[in-house]
């Protein structure tokens, strides 16, 4: 594609991003006000399928409950009932996932909202600080703020393995499973912390967020092509996922605290690194796994709407990307929205894998799309 000037292509972005915009407010975000609403339970079905029934539920995670939280806290003042829905999904977080004995909050609870797997996970609880960050932004009551600083003390007193790491998983009762840190919780303890220090002022995190930042680099970034992989680098049968390359970009380019970092100069080495072997240059279609030892052979193909998403918010923060900007938008538009929602996979041939539409998916494209208006702005 021929270069294209901000000012020209512009007018197209803007119209573009109108529609999709509304297309996720006016199909997506209604689909989680009705059909993927349980009611009863005050909480989201884990999916929807094709035509907008819910999956019969074999399980309720905490981990969707929080993304669904940040979901409706960050359309308050945007879309009616959106801060009742907030609510609602907050009391559930507390009522239905939150251990009383041990503390933190259990992975899953079943169809009947016991108690299913109860062991503790860093990915939830990164999720559950990052979506009281943006919730207790919009109300400012005590009591987020209190389970806000509650998610805190136990990442800090029982997830930190004292090098700026934190462990993937613990058992119930705080116990180690040996997991180990792993890449992902990390990201989105970082994402939960950049959160937090948008919301309020604390030393204690800011310290906390570039000690965990300067661990990644040491122990995840490979030092060849300075790609962060998604297990520790003396791990067996590693690799990395451009999709998660795009997102540790966004975060760290999109802060003044991490912008300099030994971090994000790895991470904006490898960009160009990552779009090369990680983007098809026909469809703009982001691949799922690359392999670590075969120079970044194709480890699973499989193209997810998450990580198009997160592609194109990173491109929103590199510089001359206006042209990539407008064709990654219509990317997204044309291969993965469809008049009754989304399509959550395709396949390596790009045919339509997955058809179901989980609930935590509009996580992604809210942040997406965030990024975009901040763009356009």
């Amino acid at each position: 594609m021929p270069p294209v000037s901000r000012s020209a292509s512009q007018p197209e972005l803007t119209a573009l991003f109108a529609s999709v915009q509304q297309h996720f407010l006016g199909v997506i975000v209604p689909l989680w006000q009705g059909p993927g609403w349980n009611a009863e339970m005050a909480l989201p079905y884990e999916a929807l399928d094709a035509e907008h029934n819910p999956l019969p539920p074999q399980r309720y995670r905490a981990m969707a409950c929080a993304r669904q939280l940040y979901l409706f806290a960050s359309l308050i003042g945007q879309v009616p009932a959106a801060e009742e829905r907030a609510a609602a999904l907050f009391r559930s977080l507390q009522r239905h996932f939150h251990d009383a004995e041990h503390g933190g909050w259990f992975y899953s609870v079943d169809a009947q909202g016991a108690p299913l797997d109860q062991r503790k996970d860093l990915y939830t609880h990164a999720f559950i600080l990052f979506a009281c960050a943006h919730y207790w932004d919009k109300v400012r009551e005590p009591l987020v703020e209190s389970v806000l600083n509650a998610a805190l003390e136990v990442v800090a007193r029982r997830f930190a393995t004292g090098d700026g790491l934190y462990d993937a998983s613990l058992d119930r009762d705080w116990s180690s499973l040996g997991s180990g840190p792993l890449q992902n919780p990390l990201m989105h303890l970082a994402e939960a912390f950049l959160a937090l220090l948008s919301v309020r002022e604390d030393i204690a995190v800011e310290r906390a967020l570039v000690e965990l930042c300067t661990a990644m680099q040491k122990r995840f970034i490979d030092p060849q092509h300075s790609v962060l992989m998604e297990k520790p680098l003396d791990s067996v049968d590693n690799w990395f996922e451009p999709g998660h390359q795009f997102e540790w970009y966004f975060l760290l380019e999109s802060s003044e605290l991490l912008r300099g970092s030994k971090l994000h100069a790895s991470l904006e080495h490898a960009f160009a690194f990552t779009e090369q072997l990680g983007v098809d240059q026909e469809t703009g279609a982001v691949r799922a796994m690359l392999d670590f030892k075969s120079d970044g052979g194709s480890r699973d193909a499989t193209q997810r709407i998450w990580a198009q998403a997160e592609y194109l918010r990173a491109l929103t923060l590199r510089p001359d990307s206006e042209a990539e900007v407008l064709r990654q938008l219509q990317a997204l538009q044309q291969r993965s929205l469809h008049a009754g929602g989304w399509y959550e996979c395709r396949d390596e041939h790009g045919e339509v894998s997955r058809r179901d539409m989980p609930s935590t998916t509009p996580y992604h494209l809210a942040t997406c799309y965030r990024g975009l208006v901040d763009y356009l702005r």
